[in-house]
């Protein structure tokens, strides 16, 4: 009795090493993919079979005011199932790394500040531009050379604050927008309306519709007053 349970705590400890080292590997990997983050926890639920396969049955990562390509993200938490890895490479002090593609479930909270402060991030801008080409192609035809000065989120509705070269015949300084989730991948854009420095010069309670893509899920979006939450799935690729 005294031989097994010897065995069994020497076998636990072996686990507790095992997820030691595969939780340090996954929190070192997360940092990678940000410059900045305050806050970052990650727990692990596997058995020793399943860890020493290469299989993470469940993940959980929560973060607070990370950096992720410019983006400052406020909180998130995310929950992932059936991660494949590269374990023999990880046990030998080699980065960890995503052996095929990983659905992730959670929930992403950017508060107003925080999306002001991503206002130069490529990401940002670069999606901001794409709407304003569709909604605006007239009013902005040089989106590309936009600065957003401010950002406002209010309820169900994005307020931005634009400058653009002067040289256009009418230049939009502010743009307001609804956003409603139509489906689990598209957005509803209406009761668009934009302003120059002499008052209203377009508006429309048409709906103009954006496709994020299959690898997207999104189950909830709300836009409160100065504040965004975003609930679903996208898949991680390797």
């Amino acid at each position: 009795m005294a031989q097994n349970n010897l065995e069994t705590q020497t076998s636990s400890k072996k686990v507790r090493i095992i997820t030691n080292v595969l939780t340090t590997a996954l929190k070192l990997w997360l940092r990678s993919q940000v410059s900045q983050v305050s806050q970052l926890e990650v727990e692990i639920k596997a058995s020793d079979r399943q860890i020493l396969s290469g299989c993470i049955p469940w993940v959980s990562i929560f973060a607070s005011h990370a950096v992720y390509q410019g983006l400052h993200i406020t909180q998130i938490q995310l929950v992932a199932e059936n991660i494949r890895i590269n374990i023999g490479s990880v046990l030998k002090g080699q980065p960890l790394r995503l052996l095929e593609t990983v659905p992730v479930v959670g929930e992403l909270v950017v508060e107003e500040d925080e999306l002001n402060a991503s206002t130069s991030s490529t990401l940002l801008s670069t999606a901001l531009n794409d709407v304003l080409d569709k909604l605006l192609p007239e009013q902005c035809p040089k989106s590309k050379s936009i600065f957003y000065q401010k950002i406002i989120l209010d309820n169900s509705r994005i307020i931005l604050y634009i400058a653009q070269p002067s040289d256009t015949s009418s230049t939009v300084s502010q743009v307001c927008a609804d956003i409603k989730l139509l489906t689990n991948h598209e957005l509803q854009l209406s009761h668009i309306q934009a302003k120059d420095t002499m008052g209203v010069v377009l508006e429309t309670h048409n709906g103009h519709y954006l496709n994020l893509g299959s690898d997207v899920d999104i189950q909830e979006l709300k836009l409160i007053r100065g504040k965004l939450v975003c609930q679903g799935r996208i898949n991680v690729n390797p």
